[in-house]
């Protein structure tokens, strides 16, 4: 998290990590992406904002802001930034439980995408964490 200039989630991830108790981000903007209304409570830091815009014009307004690294996470918009090509790296981070049901990570997407394994970290109570670089076609 360390590289990452602005956090974009989804609006049922953002409700999610509200109920988390502290906010975790400190002052990493963060930009949550619906085309729902969303409230922000107003303890939340002034870098937490809303955005309706399609996933390719928010990176075009955020490169404009000088932003270079983003982490997208919520299952419906990483598939949003999955299906315009707009996602060079994924981590995924798998956690010993075993869900009933939910939004499906990726969904189903155009064409097989093509992962080239970077790392992959452990961690003793129980996460694993791999990381892929997104194969582009040439």
């Amino acid at each position: 998290m360390e590289s990452v200039d602005t956090l974009i989630m989804g609006r049922k991830t953002f409700e999610q990590v509200l109920t988390f108790g502290p906010w975790h981000y400190g002052d990493t903007p963060v930009v949550v992406l619906s085309h729902n209304p969303v409230t922000i409570p107003s303890h939340l830091p002034d870098t937490v904002s809303h955005s309706s815009e399609s996933p390719r014009a928010l990176l075009e307004r955020l490169s404009g802001q000088g932003v270079k690294h983003v982490y997208v996470d919520g299952g419906n918009t990483i598939q949003g930034f999955l299906a315009e090509d707009l996602i060079d790296e994924i981590t995924i981070t798998s956690v010993p439980i075993v869900l009933g049901d939910g939004i499906s990570l990726f969904g189903p997407v155009k064409d097989d995408l093509k992962l080239i394994h970077v790392n992959t970290k452990t961690y003793d109570f129980g996460f694993v964490q791999t990381t892929y670089q997104v194969e582009k076609d040439a």
